[in-house]
């Protein structure tokens, strides 16, 4: 029985949410280990209050653990503690050279070489694409099944555990945050607002949709009588601006903008007060997913079976184009065929699904929405085979 577990993922946003379920799980399974996790700070509200975790440890791997020397010393600071299982879920050479020389009696999970030779388990990791070379060229082959399943393989196959506690993502938020996003929310929106959330950034150009479509959509449920809530980090200040110029109720104020003004635990807890998120395929998706909020989401470039939406209520629309997923984070298409993958998921197929989800859900904030346990694989709208139906 292992006493003390330190589990790896120094990953984006998005990646650490994925991550979160193999928490509840080892809590689970070892109900009496000090565990622990290691992540990157910029992400320590995902994950600081964690009721399955005994520690957080944070790396500033931007910044001040950002040099060789650095690393080194972070290494004897885990080394000091005295972990004698370690579960690297990152497979890059930083976390794999941490989980290497972590001095833990027992190390699995996925490695880059070299380091592999320190771990007592490597473990694929088939929800992550694979450029293959055939020939001359370069074949992009995107992952298998989702990444939570392939976390969980993990702990089947490196560690014999059979009971996979899956209770989706979760994330905790402190109750100053609740106090503190309840009055924001209220200083905002009417008590009667149904509020939409809106993420329209991503880490890649190739996952946005347009913004002229967010506007539209922002329009009309403006008409509807919904209001609109920009989110996003500092990062997507210019692209909201953008696409709120493109709104015919710019100046409505049933539109209000929180992009750059947030911490990741705020908005957790502003989307507890939404109906509905529409977004691309990004950290805050996941985030949202953690909350149990009904999420629509577009996906151009992204590979759907490794990272969509992980809750049944969720719905991901796939782009009819042929060259998806390509996996590549700017469009090579030129002229009108540039970003033709998200070009080509319109508006009203978009708003088609988001009255489908505000019809079921939408009297309710997501707060107040039931979590169904173990119900965690999203509807996928592919537009090839939806339109020939008449979608």
């Amino acid at each position: 029985m292992y006493k003390k577990i330190l589990v790896i993922n120094m990953s984006q946003l998005g990646d650490l949410m994925l991550t979160t379920p193999v928490l509840r799980a080892l809590r689970t399974n070892y109900p009496d280990a000090h565990l622990a996790i290691l992540a990157d700070k910029r992400w320590s509200d995902l994950v600081q209050h964690n009721k399955h975790i005994n520690e957080c440890l944070l790396m500033d791997k931007k910044a001040a653990d950002k040099h060789f020397t650095n690393l080194i010393k972070f290494i004897f600071e885990i080394r000091s503690k005295n972990f004698d299982l370690v579960i690297n879920l990152h497979r890059n050479e930083r976390a794999s050279a941490i989980a290497a020389f972590s001095g833990a009696a027992k190390i699995v999970g996925y490695a880059k070489p070299g380091f592999s030779l320190f771990f007592d388990k490597v473990m694929p990791n088939p929800s992550i694409a694979r450029h293959i070379k055939k020939g001359l060229k370069t074949e992009y082959v995107p992952g298998s099944q989702h990444q939570v399943k392939s976390h969980f393989d993990v702990l089947r196959e490196a560690l014999g555990i059979t009971n996979i506690d899956d209770g989706g993502l979760e994330m905790w938020i402190p109750q100053e945050t609740e106090t503190e996003m309840a009055r924001m929310f209220s200083d905002n929106f009417a008590v009667d607002d149904k509020v939409i959330a809106f993420n329209i950034g991503a880490s890649w150009e190739t996952k946005r949709w347009l913004d002229s479509y967010f506007a539209e959509c922002a329009d009309r449920l403006i008409d509807e009588g919904y209001a609109i809530a920009f989110l996003g980090g500092s990062m997507d200040i210019e692209i909201v601006n953008a696409c709120i110029a493109n709104m015919k109720h710019r100046d409505s104020d049933k539109v209000k903008i929180f992009t750059g003004k947030l911490t990741l635990a705020q908005v957790a807890a502003l989307l507890d007060r939404c109906v509905l998120f529409l977004t691309t395929d990004s950290g805050p998706m996941h985030i949202g997913v953690a909350r149990n909020i009904p999420v629509v989401t577009m996906f151009g470039a992204s590979p759907v079976p490794g990272f969509y939406p992980y809750d049944s209520k969720d719905i991901l629309i796939q782009t009819p184009e042929p060259c998806h997923p390509c996996g590549q984070h700017t469009c090579p298409r030129q002229g009108e065929e540039n970003m033709a993958c998200m070009k080509k998921i319109p508006v009203d197929i978009v708003m088609k699904y988001v009255h489908e989800l505000l019809n079921e859900y939408g009297t309710r904030q997501a707060k107040d929405i039931k979590r169904n346990y173990g119900q965690y694989k999203c509807r996928v709208i592919s537009l090839k085979k939806s339109t020939a139906k008449g979608d």
